[in-house]
């Protein structure tokens, strides 16, 4: 889907003196602490840089008024197995066109990501490679809506205010898996996830996976910790407790692979056996590369391809300076392993 839209226009110290009532030169003492300035006029310039998303260049006297050669890439967490495939596929695309990458990790943090985005801006970044999915500051928001140069959002499908969004179908990858359970003729299906707050798409997953089950006429029993991380110690802890309060669930979607494989974990050594009593499903396929005799139920996504096709839209965006916005949404399959 291509949009049109007016270019953007930086926001210089220019703009922040008009609004501040004072001198480029005064503006430019106050923001860098120096020279005597009133506490009043201190304050005025201090507004005026905050109301407009004003972000000092660092590299003003480097680079003059160029982009660096600098692409900003800010992402949950590097660590994430699947954030790491996508950074990999980036750097397969940038780095041959002489591109760098700045990584920021946000760990679904808003203000954690606010500060990022301000530094990165600060370097003159020639673009930025953004995750949505995250409920982002009104300040981050400005700041990247007053920057010129390209931003494209990876991860969430449905947020189209930038130059570009690429994507997994989310709510396509509830509505697969959950069907795959009805289909199965499970009668007592459950849920187990952490952190659904912060995370909009996996909590997309969970409504559409929800909302498929209960239009089947079925139970669903949600078990979520919005405190514990989305590692597989936590998928033993909440499968554990699933369990002990009610045993006879036979199928549980997990948020990810790896909270999967700590709850199939726990079911083995509790003797409860998989798929014949406890059907099992996940998302992302980061386990399938790891399996050797469980093959995990799950609906894999094409990180190195979706981390390549955003750096490639990245660059036809610094090339062209076109004001297209390109969408794709990758579509997904669920990937049937032998525990569901």
């Amino acid at each position: 889907m291509n949009e049109t839209a007016g270019p953007k226009k930086r926001t210089t110290l220019a703009d922040v003196a008009v609004r501040a009532g004072v001198s480029q030169m005064t503006a430019s003492k106050v923001l860098r602490s120096t020279g005597s300035i009133s506490e009043e006029t201190r304050k005025r310039v201090k507004q005026a840089a905050s109301d407009l998303g004003y972000v000092p260049n660092l590299f003003a006297g480097s680079l003059s008024s160029r982009s660096s050669n600098i692409v900003a890439v800010v992402l949950p967490s590097i660590n994430d197995a699947v954030f790491g495939e996508v950074v990999a596929g980036i750097n397969d695309v940038l780095r041959p066109e002489g591109y760098v990458t700045f990584i920021g990790e946000s760990h679904l943090n808003p203000e954690s990501e606010e500060k990022i985005i301000q530094t990165v801006l600060s370097m003159q970044p020639a673009g930025i490679i953004l995750t949505g999915g995250i409920h982002r500051t009104a300040k981050a928001g400005q700041l990247l809506k007053s920057w010129a140069c390209p931003i494209i959002q990876i991860w969430d499908e449905e947020d189209e205010h930038y130059d570009g969004c690429i994507a997994p179908d989310h709510a396509r990858a509830g509505r697969l898996t959950a069907q795959h359970f009805i289909d199965r003729g499970v009668r007592r299906p459950a849920y187990i996830g952490a952190e659904l707050r912060k995370d909009i798409c996996a909590a997309r997953r969970f409504e559409t996976f929800k909302r498929t089950i209960c239009e089947a006429g079925l139970e669903l029993t949600e078990v979520i910790d919005q405190e514990l991380p989305r590692q597989p110690e936590a998928g033993r802890t909440l499968v554990a407790d699933l369990m002990r309060r009610q045993a006879d669930t036979d199928a549980i979607y997990f948020l990810n692979d790896a909270m999967a494989t700590g709850g199939l974990s726990w079911l083995h050594e509790a003797s409860f056996s998989v798929p014949e009593q406890v059907a099992v499903a996940a998302f992302n396929g980061t386990s399938l590369a790891h399996a050797i005799r469980t093959r995990l139920t799950t609906v894999p996504i094409e990180r190195l391809k979706l981390g390549q096709v955003a750096a490639k839209t990245l660059l036809e965006a610094i090339d062209t300076r076109s004001t297209e916005k390109r969408r794709e949404v990758f579509r997904v399959e669920l990937s049937r392993g032998n525990t569901s």
